[in-house]
């Protein structure tokens, strides 16, 4: 496994996905990744054990284990003096600093930026906010649902104008998991140039800047023509002007998505695989133009052929085909996705439990060289406090005297 990471320590003072989703991809890519947490409660997302009817298992809590496998626990109560100096007392060491802590409680607690630099002027200063760190709104917390979906635009976009009422956000994490992702990116860019100039930054990222980014491509088209676009509602068909691009309804209710955004040099290669050979050679789809002008027409021939066979079949059936198409899977589909588990989309990690069963994880976007993932589970809350003092050559009765004043656990 290539630790691309490897020799960076980054010191994590952050709850629930968004910026410890950055710190598990750091750790992923070899980072030695300490995390921050209260020395009684832990990050508060250890108490999150009913997720949208589904009850987890907190020693198999797949939704803390995401954001932070391959990490390391030490229990500090940061309210306090004591725990202040075992933090500053680790920030020497650190090469990066990873906060999403709103800035009050930041200054409160005396680990924003200037208090951090007085003890380690060369850390990269790493925040995840939900607004940004500038403008009014900056003192003000929010998760992904009300930032990346809701204020973002993107709950917005992907509802049907037809329904009452906007979508909620249907996948735990989704814009904390992306926006994470944009953090370690943000935090590679200031190491490789504080070893290229000897300058420490600051890395900011958003959640409402992660989903405009996301949405980037759309919300340019807006601001150039004023146009916004939603999604439709659900049928079987092509669409208005190229009918090679849409969902189409199986015989036992899958869909195939077809996705061929040029019908160039793909009519009659299409047709035939959908078993309308004589479509091929009708002058109305005789080329692209002709296509595009009779699309009501293509797309109906598309509908029934696709009707007349079950799913399984076209999954099969089309691999052969030219153009880009795609069946529509659920995530218990995509577990038995013969590509994705080719390519090490899941990694396996101890559970906490010690059943000796495996606990799934996926592993994240970037692989490098070719080689498949090799982390730990996440840690249990303070589990590592006494093993990282001790590395970094604390005494062991100071260690006692900050555990018996509660500043560290």
């Amino acid at each position: 496994m290539t630790q691309v990471m490897k020799g960076v320590r980054v010191l994590e003072v952050a709850q629930f996905t968004y910026v410890p989703a950055a710190g598990a991809i750091l750790a992923d890519w070899g980072a030695d990744v300490i995390k921050i947490e209260h020395p009684v409660r832990g990050d508060t997302q250890r108490g999150f054990l009913n997720m949208g009817g589904v009850t987890l298992d907190p020693l198999r809590h797949t939704l803390f284990e995401h954001p932070n496998r391959g990490k390391r626990s030490v229990g500090i109560d940061l309210s306090t003096p004591e725990g202040q100096e075992v933090l500053y007392e680790l920030a020497k060491t650190a090469d990066v600093f990873l906060t999403n802590y709103l800035p009050q409680v930041r200054q409160k607690n005396r680990f924003d930026i200037e208090h951090i630099r007085a003890v380690n002027p060369d850390i990269i200063y790493a925040r995840g906010s939900a607004l940004g760190d500038k403008g009014p709104e900056r003192l003000i917390g929010g998760f992904d649902g009300t930032c990346f979906w809701s204020r973002s635009g993107v709950a917005y976009a992907m509802t049907p104008e037809a329904l009452p009422g906007p979508l909620m956000q249907g996948i735990p994490a989704f814009g904390d998991s992306i926006g994470g992702m944009f953090i370690a990116g943000g935090i590679s860019g200031a190491l490789l140039h504080r070893e290229r100039t000897g300058e420490a930054t600051e890395v900011d990222v958003s959640l409402l800047s992660a989903a405009w980014w996301a949405s980037g491509a759309l919300i340019s088209q807006v601001m150039e023509t004023g146009i916004q676009t939603r999604n439709p509602m659900p049928t079987s068909g092509g669409s208005l002007r190229n009918p090679f691009m849409g969902n189409f309804r199986t015989s036992d209710g899958g869909t195939i998505n077809l996705c061929m955004v040029s019908p160039t040099g793909l009519i009659r290669d299409t047709f035939e695989h959908v078993g309308a050979p004589e479509a091929a050679d009708d002058p109305r789809f005789k080329d692209v133009l002709s296509l595009i002008e009779n699309a009501g027409a293509a797309s109906d021939i598309l509908v029934k052929a696709f009707a007349q066979k079950p799913f399984a079949y076209w999954r099969a059936h089309l691999k052969t085909m030219k153009g880009q198409w795609a069946p529509v899977q659920s995530f218990s589909d995509l577990l038995t996705d013969e590509q994705a588990l080719a390519n090490d989309m899941i990694i396996e990690v101890e559970g906490a439990d010690g059943s000796g069963k495996p606990l799934r994880l996926v592993r994240g976007p970037v692989q490098f060289d070719g080689k498949p993932l090799e982390t730990t589970r996440a840690p249990q809350a303070s589990e590592h406090t006494e093993t990282v003092l001790m590395e970094m050559g604390i005494e062991w009765d100071k260690i006692e005297q900050w555990k018996a004043s509660g500043a560290i656990a």
